[in-house]
């Protein structure tokens, strides 16, 4: 629709640029939808042939493409030119004022229908046409709509870009000009060229050598190096010589070229270019293994063995096996018999730098203990492999293969016990016999009943598998041993007063080491020893200092701090004063520690504890409302034995008959056959054949209600502490009341269970007092001039001074200070060495670990 008059002129010559630009956009817009098809088949078509398809693709198929290529070009030429519409200045003004509110550019061409002989209409008009214009002048050029997803539904023209885009990045433009007809002979290579490359083997870690821009002359490759040539032009134009694959004649005409390196020689190029070089190939050679130093033990029973390797491009695994030297063994006791066959004890080295950085020394640590040769002689082999498949071993060394050694004369026999057990099955019943014979009269000799339960429940389970005088089987013997290391261990270990046994038997055989001039060698070992049970005591109040309120610590904050790095100090100064010879002084410095450690001593249990008076009474009552319902745990747990079997269980003899002892006669617990002294009472060990349900139910009320009173007179605890102290004993009474119930009913495995929870309940309301009663102290703190230790700094550290379980606490001072920090430097190295070695570890991290060892 033609408008009643044109635009005014200067109106028209402002916007003449905006309306060019709005005409370019409807021309862009409608090459773009007539067009599209047009250069998706060019596009395609140039990929296509990029990519070689002229090269591989069969006549046929060839033919057809020529065909059709330019026949759906020209349609769709032909279709474009016939739907392309030229814009005209009227449409590029009409898109140019839809995008204007109020379409002001149609409003400044009309004329006034109406009222034009009015002049307060004709004035109305006028300041319409006015503001129109005004509006007319903020117009902006309209963007094409170049969007055609509705004409190409497929997305046919992207995914031809997207060829297009890969065949300038991957494909070679240089074929589309190289095209031919089939049955037509190309036009010849006006020069001829080539190129190549010497690729080492990837372990070797060398670069590879682009030929053509080396020059002629010397050249040194690592053996099998793959040598690679392509070769341009005409046939026969280049020539290749070589000498270096060792096939003894010249290598084979062609466009690609490839041979390994295996002998020294000369390799020719001539046509093109010509090279000569003369190529000196280096052998891989074999790897080389030596032990650097004697076999050593830590105080732990781990082995520490030096050794070096080497290799000129890198040790790819490297293992020492173990074998046992029969003919070394004292064979007496339980090593009188013909040993079962055992496969040899392997570990993984841990690999050297690479190359040629460093001397290749290394660390062998591990830990053999649990081994059946553990502390008996064997037959010590290492040895390397390349990555080549070379290999090299060290010669047979008879050494005594490390393991931890138990100081208690109990865990030294039941660890001898297991030690025949595995091996040889004819040990069954002399180990049977013997671990009764230990156990017989447990009182005083067991500190713990769990210890004890544990086993007796081992020695059960060794008579079951012999029953009927047959061998136990190796899985049943594997099982047991497992069970007797972990008995051991505990009986080792212990509690808080074993492991200052231990410890002021390390301080007295030092001191006396000292003052008879021992070797200095000797010296070092049982400072070693103190070291180990010293951290292992203060391992040991750590944790039992702060869970269990019979053993807990004054946390005065006056009161002095000892942390486990304070003592670790005194003792390196110790050992420093040793290396220097002034034993005198390390002497004096042992017994200062030997008198602090005593100290420390006094803060424990009763006659330390912080708080006295009604605290302290209401703990110790805590304590032994514990300690009736765990002995009335056990009673049930009996009678419910009885109840199936008269206390056996399948396949298990009698405890009437089994070495002459029953479950009753536990350390620290009366027989009920004798009469002791707490039968029948609460917190008393009852009688375990004598009661039935209904007694232990009298017991159980007898319980609750001391827990009651016990509870009316903690209401007055403070602070949130005692609002969980509260709680938890609530909860033991509720737990108390289900195992009556239970045990009324006769219901002993539900009451065991109950009687479980008012034990757990029991310790964390006695844990929570403690707590509120040690909170209550420091508020109101008492200076008594006592030693205390931290609870929270007395905890075990690795290497880099962290606490162990937290691996962001520290901040690495403990690593750098003091006078002994090469040796933790050492037990650093010694780690990350032992983790290298390690061949389940992912790749990434051994090679991360061998750069932190490496010296580069």
């Amino acid at each position: 629709m033609k408008p009643d008059h044109p635009l005014p002129e200067d109106l028209r010559r402002a916007l003449a640029l905006r309306l060019a630009l709005t005409r370019a956009g409807l021309v862009a817009e409608r090459i773009t939808r007539c067009f599209w098809p047009v250069w998706t088949i060019l596009l395609a078509s140039l990929a296509a042939l990029a990519f070689g398809f002229q090269d591989w693709a069969p006549v046929e198929l060839f033919w057809l493409a020529l065909l059709a290529v330019p026949t759906g070009l020209a349609l769709a030429l032909v279709r474009g030119i016939r739907l392309f519409r030229w814009p005209s200045g009227d449409e590029a003004m009409q898109r140019l004022d839809e995008r204007l509110p109020g379409r002001p550019l149609a409003t400044l061409t009309d004329r006034q229908a109406l009222g034009d002989t009015d002049p307060q209409s004709r004035s109305l008009w006028q300041a319409h046409l006015a503001r129109m214009r005004e509006r007319a002048g903020t117009a902006r050029p309209v963007p094409p709509d170049l969007r055609i997803s509705g004409r190409d539904r497929l997305a046919l023209r992207y995914a031809a870009l997207t060829a297009f885009v890969l065949a300038l990045l991957f494909g070679s433009l240089a074929r589309i000009g190289d095209v031919t007809l089939p049955g037509h002979a190309r036009a010849p290579v006006a020069a001829a060229s080539w190129e190549g490359w010497a690729e080492p083997p990837a372990y070797t870690g060398k670069p590879g050598v682009y030929l053509s821009s080396l020059a002629p002359g010397a050249l040194s490759l690592p053996e099998g190096t793959k040598i690679t040539l392509r070769l341009y032009g005409p046939e026969g134009a280049i020539a290749v010589e070589e000498s270096l694959s060792g096939n003894g004649a010249p290598a084979a005409r062609g466009d690609r070229q490839e041979f390994l390196a295996r002998q020294s020689g000369q390799l020719s190029i001539s046509g093109a270019n010509d090279r000569t070089w003369s190529v000196t190939v280096v052998p891989d050679a074999p790897p080389h293994i030596a032990l650097a130093g004697p076999m050593g033990r830590k105080a732990d029973g781990t082995m520490q063995q030096p050794f070096r390797a080497t290799d000129d491009y890198g040790i790819a695994h490297g293992q020492v096996t173990f074998t046992l030297d029969l003919a070394a063994v004292d064979r007496r006791y339980g090593l009188a018999p013909a040993p079962d066959p055992q496969p040899p004890l392997t570990f993984d080295l841990p690999r050297p730098p690479r190359g040629g950085r460093g001397d290749g020394a290394a660390l062998l640590a591990e830990d053999a203990s649990q081994h059946p040769w553990a502390n008996l002689p064997v037959r010590m082999v290492l040895s390397v492999t390349d990555a080549r498949g070379q290999s090299a071993q060290t010669e047979a060394r008879s050494v005594i293969l490390p393991g931890r050694r138990f100081f208690d004369p109990l865990a030294a026999a039941i660890i001898e016990m297991r030690r025949d057990l595995l091996w040889s099955g004819a040990n069954d019943r002399r180990s049977l016999q013997i671990l009764r014979a230990v156990s017989h009269r447990p009182e005083g000799l067991f500190a713990e009943s769990g210890t004890y339960l544990m086993l007796r429940a081992a020695i059960r389970q060794l008579d079951a598998a012999t029953a009927g005088g047959q061998a136990a089987s190796a899985d049943a013997r594997k099982e047991i041993a497992a069970a007797l290391w972990t008995v051991a261990l505990r009986i080792e270990d212990g509690s808080t007063e074993d492991a200052r046994a231990r410890m002021k038997r390390a301080q007295e055989r030092l001191s006396e080491a000292i003052r008879n001039g021992a070797d200095p060698a000797e010296i070092r070992r049982l400072m070693d020893d103190l070291r180990q049970a010293t951290n292992d005591y203060m391992r040991n109040l750590a944790r039992n200092g702060k869970p269990d309120p019979a053993d807990r610590f004054a946390r005065n904050q006056h009161l002095k701090n000892l942390s486990a790095s304070q003592l670790q100090d005194m003792m390196d100064e110790i050992q420093r004063l040793m290396d220097e010879g002034k034993m005198d002084e390390a002497q004096r410095r042992l017994e200062q520690l030997s008198q602090l450690m005593d100290n420390l001593k006094v803060t424990q249990g009763g006659q330390g504890d912080a708080q006295d008076g009604a605290g302290g009474q209401a703990m110790r009552d805590l304590r032994e409302t514990l300690n009736g319902q765990q002995s009335l745990s056990d009673d049930t747990f009996r009678q419910q034995q009885q109840q199936f079997g008269q206390g056996r269980s399948l396949g298990q003899p009698n405890d009437q008959t089994d070495g002459g002892q029953t479950m009753g006669d536990l350390p620290g617990q009366p027989d009920a056959r004798k009469g002791g002294p707490g039968q029948g009472k609460p917190g008393g060990s009852g009688q375990g054949t004598g009661e039935d349900g209904s007694d232990l139910a009298g017991r159980q009320q007898a319980l609750r209600d001391q827990l009651d009173s016990q509870r009316q007179r903690l209401s007055d605890l403070p602070g949130p502490d005692g609002d969980a102290a509260r709680s938890a004993l609530d909860e033991a009474g509720r737990a108390m009341d289900q195992a009556e119930k239970a045990l009324r009913d006769g219901d002993l495995p539900g009451a065991i269970d109950r009687q479980a929870q008012a034990i757990e309940q029991l310790r964390q309301g006695m844990r929570r007092m403690n707590d509120a009663l040690a909170r209550t102290e420091q508020d109101n703190p008492t200076d008594q001039g006592q030693t205390a230790i931290d609870p929270q700094n007395a905890q075990a550290r690795d290497p880099l001074g962290r606490s162990e379980g937290n691996s962001f606490e520290g901040d690495g001072h403990a690593l750098v200070d003091g006078p002994d920090v090469y040796r933790r430097a050492r037990d650093l190295l010694d780690e990350i060495r032992r983790r290298a070695s390690e061949q389940d570890r992912p790749a990434a991290e051994r090679d991360y670990l061998d750069r932190l060892t490496s010296p580069d």
